[in-house]
């Protein structure tokens, strides 16, 4: 007997390109008892495939086996929880603002100068803290300088 039709559908297997149906005449096709030698080879592909189908179902006892390979667990006790224990996470949270606020007040402090006490100059004797600064009395006088030149010009417009 002449396999070539057979032969050209196990190329056109291994390359994946056969259709359903003709999956299914190999399939038939391996699935007799008198196979030519050179294809003996390839059936138990497929007749895996085709006996595997036939047998691949469930029994009645199959709930019963799932049920028994389930082992049932003693049920989880809830546990009471304080108020205050539910509440750590929020005072640890509250602690570490506090921390931050500290720290950003103690660093402030430092860039800003410190405390408002001048240090001692060379003689010895510290400054005043009253006497302001001279860039303050420069723009106290020129503020003054401009409140007299309104006073002046709104006189002389009347």
């Amino acid at each position: 007997m002449d396999y070539k039709y057979i032969e050209q559908l196990l190329e056109r297997y291994w390359q994946c390109e056969t259709s359903l149906e003709e999956e299914k005449i190999l399939r038939t096709f391996f699935c007799q008892k008198d196979l030519p030698e050179e294809l003996q080879k390839y059936a138990s592909l497929f007749a895996y495939e085709h006996e595997e189908t036939r047998t691949d179902h469930l029994g009645d006892d199959f709930d019963k086996r799932m049920l028994e390979m389930v082992v049932e667990q003693q049920p989880v006790k809830a546990r009471n929880i304080s108020l205050t224990r539910r509440m750590i996470p929020l005072f640890k949270a509250a602690a570490v603002v506090a921390i931050f606020l500290t720290l950003g007040n103690a660093a402030q402090v430092a860039f800003n100068g410190g405390d408002k006490s001048q240090p001692a100059n060379s003689t010895g004797v510290s400054k005043s803290v009253g006497i302001p600064s001279m860039a303050k009395t420069d723009s106290i006088h020129l503020d003054s300088l401009k409140k007299v030149g309104q006073k002046v010009s709104s006189v002389i417009i009347k």
